[in-house]
């Protein structure tokens, strides 16, 4: 990789290509600032009566509008009615009324809340599970027949305290309950959604009993925004044709010379062929298509990408340990990438037992079984174990190189000029890299916790900044940008070509005198080593 562009670059030219993704930077947080990425709705079910026997088999219950269900205000309404619990449907409509769904919404996650109250006959019991007969159905016109879409046994695990002393007097007050995951759809393809949730109860088999007396169910509706959707699809549709010709134009410049590409070469060519991979804006025929799986395949393209990017910065270290001799094999280097490639395989098995489940139940979670809690914490600690090991193996391989570095600078100055323009191409490469690198990483970082920490906007005058908008596109366009300087500032230089190629590296000289003065250098520090003296003692002897 000697004789990259950036080692013949001016630094005035230098820093106007940073000066310019700098711009593209702040850009890029500025757009997403703007608008919120998300949306949560909150919806409170209406408890609708429904007196027929096969409850799996009945009419889906509106809880408002022309056809709205028969409705009671309270549990206790129900008593002297005579209304038993397996008579309740809690229904719900998505979205609220005068409002409508839409494609641009991309996704829709919703968390349940229990409002349970306490009572002295019926307390909620250690490792209480709460069992739901969910039904999900659709439709796109507000007269149209509703058409179901799932239909699952839902259960839960309730953890749940009580904070005041459990007496007579503190009866009808709530339990302090977590919030509970409830559903996941990859695609908002319909206008309106309806709910119907049952409680069904059965003391023989337990089945919702010692659960408590559930008074409410809440629930929490997240999607995307339509406006970020848009501004997202936009940012993926610059950034692919963006990414893909610097892509073309580097591995053009990598087949104009006249030796064969080198690992590192090779490494960023296909670290550019991820990032155009996550950019391809696909998301534009979830607009048209019901395409449930969109959230997984992001999830897989986002994990390529990311391996991809951790084991060129093992080769980058490695290709840079300017004494190794085991270099531009791919094999020398399955330690440090072996744990990778564990990890990432135990990310993805765990997104496929989440996700990819839930394709056909949006239902389920993982996290709602003990056997499922386990089986998913296995996965996620394997991956933080080889996610620890690979930041060892890269920390130690950087201590290596810029130990290499130093031994090099300070016998810099009695190198001839050709080899001391060699070597400090070669550290003002790593060098530049690992500092642009050290910042990308701190930027993610430190957006990541401001996002976590912050409201989700901060306000400055009459302007409202989205933290958490800024943080996705901002992030996403610094990546971007990242694998953009790479292609250009380490794709080979067509000004200074040297004679020979055929090692692999590109002769640091300008000239045909100055090529043949290198290449004598090597020829002499070759064969003034011990371990051909033979060779130097038989030419004295005149063999």
């Amino acid at each position: 990789m000697a004789g990259a562009i950036i080692e013949n670059m001016s630094t005035k030219k230098l820093c106007i290509v940073g000066g310019i993704l700098l711009v593209f930077q702040i850009i890029a947080f500025l757009v997403g600032g703007l608008i919120g990425p998300t949306t949560a709705v909150s919806y409170l079910s209406v408890k609708c009566v429904d007196a027929r026997k096969n409850h799996h088999k009945t009419k889906w219950l509106m809880p408002w509008g022309p056809n709205q269900c028969d409705k009671i205000r309270d549990i206790e309404e129900a008593i002297p009615r005579e209304i038993e619990a397996n008579d309740i449907v809690f229904s719900v409509h998505i979205p609220l009324p005068s409002m409508e769904m839409s494609p641009w919404f991309q996704f829709m996650l919703f968390i349940l809340q229990l409002d349970i109250a306490f009572k002295l006959n019926n307390q909620i019991r250690e490792n209480a599970e709460v069992s739901m007969d969910v039904s999900l159905a659709y439709r796109d016109d507000a007269f149209a027949e509703w058409t179901e879409m799932a239909h699952e046994r839902v259960p839960r695990k309730l953890k749940c305290t009580f904070t005041a002393p459990k007496t007579p007097e503190h009866e009808g007050r709530y339990y302090e309950c977590d919030v509970l995951p409830f559903m996941e759809i990859g695609s908002v393809a319909h206008k309106f959604y309806l709910l119907n949730i049952r409680l069904p109860v059965n003391e023989k088999k337990k089945i919702n009993v010692g659960i408590g007396e559930i008074k409410d169910i809440r629930l929490v509706g997240i999607h995307q925004n339509g406006g970020f959707t848009k501004v997202w699809f936009a940012m993926k549709t610059f950034l692919t044709p963006s990414i893909f010709i610097i892509m073309v134009w580097y591995w053009r410049r990598i087949t104009m010379m006249s030796r064969p590409p080198v690992l590192l070469e090779k490494v960023i060519f296909a670290l550019g062929i991820s990032m155009t991979f996550i950019n391809i804006p696909v998301e534009w025929f979830s607009i048209g298509f019901d395409w449930t799986w969109m959230l997984l395949f992001g999830d897989i393209r986002q994990g390529i990408f990311y391996a991809m990017l951790l084991s060129f910065w093992i080769i980058f270290c490695g290709e840079h340990m300017m004494d190794q001799h085991e270099r531009n094999h791919i094999a020398g280097y399955w330690k440090q990438v072996g744990p990778i490639a564990v990890g990432s395989f135990c990310l993805f098995i765990f997104d496929m037992c989440e996700r990819g489940v839930q394709l056909t139940n949006p239902f389920y979670s993982i996290w709602t079984t003990d056997v499922g809690t386990e089986l998913a914490m296995a996965f996620i600690i394997v991956a933080g174990i080889c996610l620890c090991l690979y930041f060892l193996f890269l920390c130690f391989m950087v201590f290596q190189v810029f130990r290499n570095i130093s031994g090099k600078q300070s016998s810099l100055p009695a190198m001839s000029k050709v080899r001391r323009l060699h070597y400090e191409g070669l550290i003002f490469r790593f060098k530049f890299l690992m500092l642009i690198t050290l910042a990308c990483a701190a930027m993610t970082v430190i957006f990541f916790i401001v996002s976590q920490v912050t409201e989700g906007h901060w306000k400055w005058g009459g302007v409202t900044v989205q933290v958490n908008s800024a943080f996705f596109t901002g992030i996403y366009g610094m990546w971007n940008l990242y694998v953009f300087a790479l292609m250009f500032l380490y794709a080979p230089s067509h000004k200074n070509y040297g004679e020979d190629q055929s090692n692999g590296m590109q002769l640091p000289c300008k000239s045909r005198e100055d090529c043949a003065l290198f290449v004598s250098e090597l020829y002499q520090e070759l064969f003034s080593t011990s371990k051909y003296s033979f060779i130097n003692d038989n030419a004295a002897s005149g063999i």
